[in-house]
């Protein structure tokens, strides 16, 4: 996680950011999706892409290019 890796609490980056400590907790849990501008802002705080950050979820939920999401029977 970039914000432990930076060494960053979630308050510290709460407070940077401009957010309560809970939006940064339901952020990293997958419950909150953040707004363009707060995902900008993390990215910038904790130096890496939008992409870096928040896509990895993303890709998690979306099946691979070419495979079917129906169960054969």
């Amino acid at each position: 996680m970039a914000r432990t890796l930076r060494g960053m609490t979630q308050a510290e980056l709460a407070a940077e950011v401009g957010v309560s400590r809970q939006t940064v907790v339901a952020l990293e849990s997958g419950d909150y999706a953040p707004s363009v501008y707060l995902a900008l802002a993390i990215s910038r705080c904790l130096g890496a892409t939008v992409e870096q950050l928040f896509a990895e979820d993303a890709a998690a939920e979306e099946p691979a290019r070419g495979q079917s999401t129906e169960v054969e029977r």
